[in-house]
C-alpha cells in the first residue's frame, strides 16, 4: 500500500489541504503561536520576535508538507484465529505490516476498525520499520450476539518526530467474523424415529447375496477378487462382482420456527435466541452422531438445500464443512415476515424425514393444526415449544392464554407429538433427556395397553 500522496501537479492544492487539516492541536498551537509572534513584532517592530514568530509557524507548515510528500510502501494483512466462534467465545486478530520499500519508515500507529458489539477500537503504536522488516500484533474480539461482523478496513497514522501533523492511510480490505449460536453438548439419548444402531445413524441394504438372488454390477479396480461372481461373469462376458450392504444414514429434519409474532422480546436472553441456539445443538449432535441432516425454517427454506443428496447434508458432504454451512446460516437467521406453518409442512409431506426435532414459537388453534400432520411424515418428532406466556413469568394453571396454549399442546400429543414446554433459562440438556423420558414412557404405555 502506498501511503503517500499522488505525483500529480493538478492534486496539489488538495494535497496541502488535506496535509493542512492534519495538524495536531500542538501544531495548531504552534502555528497560531507564530502568527501573533509575527503580528505583535511588526506593531512593535521586533526583529527578534518576527524570528521566533516564523520559525513556530513555519516549522508545523514544514512538517505537514514533508509528511504529505513522504512516500511509505506499506503491506498489511489481518488473520482470524479463528474466523467462526460461537457467542460468548473469543477470536483473535493477528495483524501483520511491512515495509516493502527502500525507506525506513517514522513512528507508525496502527488501527483496526471494529464493530461496537465487538469490543473497543484497538490502536497500536509501532516504532520505526526498516527496509524489508515488518511488525506482528495481534488483539481480541468476542460478542455475546450471534451474527457477520466486518473487521476492517485497517488504519495506518503517520506522524511526523514532533507529533505537529498526523496523517491517516488506508487500505482497501477487509475481513469478517462469523459468530454463529452457542451450541450445547446433548447426551446421546435414543428417540423415535432414529435408525436401529443408533451409535452410528446408519441403516443397512441387503446384500442378497444368495446366488439367484445377487444384482452384480461391473468390476472396478480395486474391488476384493473374492466378491467376484464367477456365474454373471460367464453369463455377460465381463468381470462381475457382488454388490455389499450399503450403508444409509439415518435422517433428522430440525425445524426452526423463525415467525416474528410467535416471539416476544429480543436480546441473547430472548425465547428466539434460544430456539436458534436450540436448533444449532441439535444440528451439531445429530451429525456427530452419524445422522443426515437439514435444517428447515417456517417459510419453506432447507440448509443446504437442492446443493446435498436428497436435500440432506452429511452423505455426500463432509461432517465439518455441512456443520459450518448451517452454522453459518444460523448466525445470521432473523424473524421471517411468515404467518403460519404451511410451507414448512409442504416440504415435509414429500416424504418419509425420519427424526422430526421442531422449535416452535406460540402456536394459534391454526398452526398446532398444521403442526400436528407434520407428525404424519416422520418416523418419530419431538417439539420444543416456547410459549410467550411461560418465558413471560405466567404462573402455571393461571386461566387464560395458558390454558389455550395446553389445549394446543394436547393437539400435538396426540397427534404423535413428544412435547416439552421450555421455560425461560432452561437447559436443554435436561429437556432433551426429558423429552426422551416421555418418549419412553408413551412407548410403554401403548405397549402395556396393547398386551392387555
Amino acid at each position: 500500500m502506498d501511503t503517500g500522496g499522488t505525483d500529480r501537479s493538478e492534486d496539489d492544492r488538495g494535497g496541502i489541504r488535506t496535509a493542512l487539516t492534519g495538524l495536531t492541536t500542538r501544531g495548531r498551537s504552534f502555528l497560531a503561536a507564530g502568527i501573533a509572534a509575527a503580528v505583535c513584532a511588526y506593531v512593535l517592530g521586533q526583529s527578534d520576535l518576527l524570528r521566533v514568530g516564523l520559525l513556530l509557524g513555519v516549522l508545523p507548515l514544514v512538517c505537514a508538507t514533508v509528511l504529505y510528500r513522504t512516500r511509505y510502501r506499506v503491506a498489511g494483512s489481518r488473520r482470524l484465529s479463528p474466523g467462526r466462534v460461537p457467542a460468548g467465545s473469543e477470536a483473535r486478530v493477528h495483524l501483520r505490516v511491512e515495509n516493502v520499500s527502500r525507506l525506513p519508515t517514522g513512528l507508525l500507529m496502527l488501527q483496526d476498525r471494529v464493530p461496537y458489539v465487538l469490543g473497543p477500537r484497538p490502536r497500536f503504536v509501532l516504532d520505526r520499520v526498516e527496509p524489508g522488516g515488518r511488525r506482528e500484533v495481534s488483539y481480541r474480539v468476542r460478542s455475546d450476539l450471534r451474527g457477520r461482523y466486518p473487521l476492517g478496513p485497517l488504519q495506518l497514522r503517520l506522524t511526523d518526530p514532533f507529533g505537529l501533523c498526523e496523517l491517516t492511510r488506508s487500505f482497501s480490505t477487509y475481513d469478517t467474523l462469523t459468530v454463529t449460536p452457542r451450541v450445547e453438548a446433548l447426551p446421546p439419548v435414543r428417540l423415535s424415529g432414529e435408525a436401529k444402531g443408533y451409535g452410528e445413524g446408519r441403516q443397512r441394504s441387503l446384500a442378497l447375496a444368495g446366488d439367484d438372488d445377487v444384482i452384480p454390477r461391473g468390476y472396478r479396480y480395486g474391488d476384493d477378487l473374492r466378491r467376484v461372481h464367477w456365474r454373471s461373469t460367464a453369463r455377460y462376458g465381463e468381470l462381475m462382482v457382488r454388490r455389499e450392504e450399503q450403508p444409509q444414514r439415518a435422517r433428522c429434519t430440525v425445524l426452526l420456527d423463525t415467525r416474528g409474532g410467535a416471539y416476544e422480546g429480543a436480546g441473547p436472553d430472548s425465547a428466539f435466541e434460544w430456539a436458534v441456539s436450540g436448533a444449532a445443538s441439535v444440528l451439531v449432535h445429530m451429525l456427530e452422531r452419524g445422522f443426515s441432516v437439514r435444517l428447515l425454517t417456517d417459510t419453506g427454506n432447507s440448509v443446504p438445500g437442492e446443493g446435498a443428496a436428497d436435500g440432506f447434508a452429511g452423505a455426500s458432504q463432509g461432517t465439518a464443512d455441512a456443520a459450518g454451512l448451517m452454522m453459518d446460516t444460523l448466525a445470521v437467521i432473523d424473524h421471517s415476515d411468515g404467518t403460519g406453518l404451511s410451507r414448512a409442512y409442504d416440504v415435509l409431506r414429500g416424504g418419509n424425514e425420519g427424526l422430526l426435532v421442531a422449535f416452535f414459537g406460540d402456536l394459534d388453534e391454526e398452526q398446532a393444526t398444521v403442526a400436528a400432520k407434520m407428525r404424519q411424515r416422520s418416523g418419530g418428532a419431538v417439539a420444543f415449544v416456547l410459549d410467550a406466556g411461560i418465558w413471560a413469568g405466567e404462573p402455571v394453571g393461571a386461566p387464560g392464554p395458558l390454558d389455550r396454549s395446553e389445549e394446543r399442546l394436547r393437539m400435538l400429543r396426540e397427534a404423535g407429538w413428544t412435547v416439552v414446554n421450555v421455560p425461560r433459562g432452561a437447559s436443554l440438556e435436561e429437556l432433551w433427556r426429558l423429552a426422551d423420558r416421555e418418549r419412553t414412557g408413551l412407548a410403554t404405555a401403548s405397549g402395556g395397553e396393547g398386551a392387555r
